[in-house]
């Protein structure tokens, strides 16, 4: 069996190696598939992708159809570039959208192309298109962009949030007496819930909130509306913000259903109407407010005192759900290196029979099984897929058909033992016809939030670009350190307060146990990491000098200023172990800033023009230290490198350069 084993991974080398090593310009022309929605009677999928504009200067989204005719035909739907969200309706005839297109768009492919050169800064709408044909249109309208909508239980409406609207005098008046001068706190208010006819276009206000709506569903039942919230600025500043709501289809007062330390995050109605299902972020819903892995609830509806309920026990993280025909559910569950899907049995959750890899975007029609999902691996790009169960699902589409003719790289768990006697995992990506072999130069690349973990997917951005650097020839590690989710709680917890010093060392431990194993070169290690993973490089390069390179963004280098410009602010309070004032050692002890004339590594350094504080610190303080450091600094985007494709290009292109002209000679 063993020799079977390695003659299999030979072969499969062998196959890789055949193919065309793939480019940087391929890799960023993947296709991300960001929503999968299954009509209710199983027989049609609504897709939303995600890809690079590049004449644009732009990423467009599109929307698609699959119909399960026979043959099976997967259609465009939308050609504006502007199209998310997709819902469909109960009844199945219609799929609504949420666009920022213009509402005198005309279908067709030339006023994509007019429609993108506008660069569309219009706030998004709600749309709609008929399922037996015609053109999509506009079903709300104003100057406020939509934050949320849900159909109504009989198909005739839509329910819609949008910041409470002023009217053109109040707003004439403001402008007059501000100017362009922003209220930072007072400007901000909360949003206004409506319906509105399908047929006729008319709107009856429904409900106001202090807050921001995240998320709507109406009850099967049709009467109650229920609606999650954040907060106002989408600032995690303050828990009271995020609960979840009920009010009248009619219109009413909303009324608190669910308010507990956590930042909600999904929330769906079962199919009794009586209860329903909701995840979180960040935060407990049981107990005071901690990072724990995401879990499951459901809460009763009816009953007086909202009596909330554990649904299933999972050691895991759950990163997606959907609410099944029969009142049950099915999770993507994170265990490890690998995302699998669950199906609910009493007080626990059982892993579906499946294939290896990562399962997302999962989506249960409403009156029959069929299940609809992305899968992929390491060495199979996301894809679409349908069937009766997981087991028996096929693909339906082939957006990302090019990755699998070229030579992509294979990985593996790697496990290592911490200081303390903990166990870690990482993932280990060879370099394409090098799966195995040692000796080789590495860089660890390393996840952020830090409630995240890598495993066996296929991703392709600037964000995780492994298997772009392994191509590049790097063996690319990438540790799941403590804080990492699909561990257990305690290990999600374990950094607390030693932010970036606890999984820093497990960090470092794994980098050794590969060098020890004769794995990694150890004249020839880099390190890199964006966000969360940006802190830790920033870390990193001050515990040792053993690193040739480091390339990081979006990390802090200090906790106070950080703590005072994050949307993040309570959390990164948390796991400091309190406020800045309260806790000014635990704030000292793990700012990379103290430590910073120990660094000897030259540092490639990159952020959002509207996220680049922390940057331009370490930036300086390298500098001042007389370290080789490079900064780029990406006009109009915050944290996340989402307004223009050529960002995150040009900055996975200087990193790769700047691990080249750094590394030993090979």
């Amino acid at each position: 069996m063993f020799r079977f084993i390695l003659l299999f991974c030979a072969a499969a080398a062998a196959a890789q190696t055949a193919k065309p090593p793939l480019t940087l310009d391929e890799f960023f022309n993947f296709v991300e598939i960001r929503n999968v929605r299954v009509s209710p009677d199983g027989h049609a999928v609504a897709i939303e992708t995600a890809r690079a504009d590049w004449e644009a200067d732009r990423f467009r989204n599109d929307l698609w159809l699959y119909r399960d005719d026979g043959a099976g035909s997967l259609v465009q739907l939308t050609w504006s570039g502007h199209d998310r969200d997709p819902e469909w309706s109960p009844d199945g005839n219609w799929i609504a959208f949420l666009s920022d297109r213009d509402s005198g768009y005309a279908a067709g492919k030339a006023a994509d192309k007019a429609d993108d050169a506008g660069k569309s800064e219009k706030p998004d709408q709600v749309w709609a298109i008929a399922l037996n044909g015609g053109e999509a249109f506009a079903v709300t309208h104003g100057e406020e962009k939509v934050h949320a909508f849900a159909w109504s239980a009989d198909s005739r409406q839509i329910y819609f949030a949008t910041r409470a609207p002023w009217s053109k005098e109040k707003q004439g008046a403001y402008k007059k007496d501000w100017k362009d001068v922003v209220e930072f706190r007072e400007s901000e208010r909360g949003d206004a819930v409506a319906r509105v006819e399908i047929a006729t276009g008319a709107v009856k206000p429904i409900a106001e909130t202090p807050w921001r709506v995240k998320q709507m569903e109406a009850a099967p039942h049709g009467t109650t509306l229920a609606f999650l919230t954040e907060s106002i600025s989408e600032r995690q500043e303050a828990m009271d913000a995020y609960g979840i709501y009920l009010v009248d289809a009619q219109g009413g007062p909303p009324r608190k259903l669910v308010q507990r330390p956590a930042v909600l995050d999904s929330m769906h109605w079962a199919p009794d109407s009586r209860h329903i299902f909701f995840s979180f972020l960040n935060g407990s819903v049981e107990e005071s407010y901690q990072d724990a892995q995401p879990r499951l609830y459901w809460v009763d509806a009816v009953s007086a005192g909202a009596r909330l309920t554990r649904w299933a026990k999972f050691a895991g993280a759950v990163t997606g759900y959907t609410v099944t025909q029969e009142d049950g559910l099915l999770i993507a569950g994170r265990m490890g290196t690998e995302v699998q899907i669950y199906r609910e049995d009493p007080h626990v959750f059982v892993m579906q029979p499946g294939r290896p890899g990562t399962y997302e975007h999962i989506s249960a029609a409403a009156h029959v099984a069929k299940v609809a999902f992305v899968h992929s691996t390491l060495t199979e790009p996301a894809e679409v897929y349908i069937g009766e169960g997981v087991a028996n699902a096929h693909p339906i589409t082939s957006f990302n058909r090019l990755f699998t003719e070229r030579a992509l790289p294979q990985g593996q768990p790697y496990h290592w033992t911490a200081d303390d006697g903990v166990k870690v995992e990482g993932m280990l990506i060879y370099p394409p016809g090098k799966f195995q072999e040692k000796n080789l130069r590495m860089l660890t690349l390393i996840h952020g939030g830090p409630e995240d973990a890598d495993g066996n997917h296929f991703e392709a951005d600037w964000y995780q670009w492994g298997s772009l650097a392994a191509t590049q020839g790097w063996l690319v590690f990438e540790p799941n350190y403590r804080g990492s989710v699909g561990y257990g709680d305690q290990f999600a917890l374990g950094i607390v307060p030693n932010i970036v010093s606890k999984p820093g060392k497990d960090i470092l431990e794994g980098v050794e146990a590969l060098v020890q194993d004769g794995i990694a070169d150890p004249d020839n290690l880099t390190i890199g990491g964006y966000s969360y993973g940006g802190y830790m490089t920033n870390w990193l390069i001050t515990q040792t000098t053993r690193f040739r390179a480091a390339v990081t963004g979006a990390g802090a280098v200090e906790h106070v200023a950080n703590w005072g410009n994050d949307d993040t602010t309570y959390d990164d309070a948390y796991f400091l172990g309190g406020l800045p004032w309260d806790m000014m050692k635990n704030y000292n002890d793990e700012a990379a800033i103290w430590q910073i004339n120990k660094v000897k590594t030259p540092t490639h350094i990159v952020g959002g023009a509207e996220d680049i504080l922390e940057q331009y610190l370490l930036e300086r303080a390298l500098r001042a230290q007389g370290v080789p450091v490079k900064l780029l600094i990406f006009p109009g985007e915050g944290h996340e490198l989402d307004k223009n494709p050529w960002h995150g290009k040009i900055k996975v292109r200087e990193e790769l350069k700047w691990l080249e002209t750094w590394a030993a000679a090979r």
